[in-house]
């Protein structure tokens, strides 16, 4: 396998919904899409989209296309944070290696400097991602293409070949618990099982078992629809999109899908 790019671990990322905390209140963005969001990270959340749209703002000066990768990252029905956010380091090395790094930038959120204070669940990390996305005018101006991970991108970075794959990822469960504090946790809470961990990387690793690729690929779709209809855009400057390293084909790209951290305060 492959060895993975070590990255620090932001504790509570994309927690899965229903996560309870404190001084809670909706959300909503300029293309009307709203969160539960924890009012103390307001602030936090606006520093980032400012970060964020700087770090956009230098890669596009230098003439570069911009994408986005959505991808899982939680600690999660058997998924691994720091595993995930080693493949998606991997992923944006070999997809910007595809394109000419000179040429194309791709926005990993798996970075440690893409992180929130701890309290911090999925609802409030999409509020932040839906900004950066949309953009200051509500186009998605920012953004080129985005790239939707796939299984085959985790195969990839996980050294998965297609023969024995089961027992490949049972080998990497057993060296992760030897090798990593961190896991060794998770496991002992039984949040992730050895079971469980085979069959997610093994069977489900992709934008499918994420709440917040759900909502990018919503937000996608609905940037879309609004290029679409804008007089000085329409359908030649939709922005692109890609799943597991290829084109998604119009009628998919057009379709919505359920929503993951999406939706008001109760």
């Amino acid at each position: 396998m492959r060895k993975l790019i070590p990255l620090l671990i932001f504790a509570a990322a994309f927690a899965p919904p229903g996560a309870a905390h404190a001084a809670r209140a909706t959300e909503c963005t300029a293309l009307n899409i709203c969160y539960c969001v924890e009012q103390d990270l307001k602030g936090a959340i606006e520093a980032n989209v400012a970060r964020l749209r700087q770090t956009i703002a230098e890669q596009k000066a230098e003439g570069k296309a911009i994408g986005y990768m959505s991808l899982p990252l939680s600690t999660f029905a058997g998924g691994y944070f720091a595993l995930n956010a080693e493949v998606s380091a991997i992923t944006k090395e070999r997809v910007e290696k595809r394109f000419g790094a000179k040429s194309l930038w791709l926005l990993n959120p798996g970075t440690p400097s893409s992180q929130l204070p701890g309290t911090a669940n999925g609802a409030d990390y999409m509020l932040m991602w839906t900004r950066v996305l949309e953009g200051a005018g509500g186009l998605g101006e920012d953004f080129d293409f985005y790239y939707f991970v796939g299984p085959s991108d985790f195969a990839a970075a996980l050294g998965l070949t297609g023969e024995g794959d089961m027992e490949k990822v049972d080998a990497i469960f057993e060296q992760r618990l030897a090798s990593d504090a961190g896991f060794r946790r998770v496991v002992e809470q039984g949040r992730v099982t050895k079971t469980t961990f085979r069959n997610y990387y093994a069977l489900r690793a992709s934008i499918a078992a994420s709440y917040g690729a759900h909502d990018e690929w919503n937000i996608l779709r609905i940037l879309n629809e609004r290029r679409r209809g804008a007089a000085h855009l329409g359908v030649p400057h939709q922005i692109a999109s890609f799943f597991d390293g290829r084109a998604v084909a119009p009628a998919a790209s057009e379709q919505a899908v359920s929503g993951g951290y999406m939706g008001r305060c109760n």
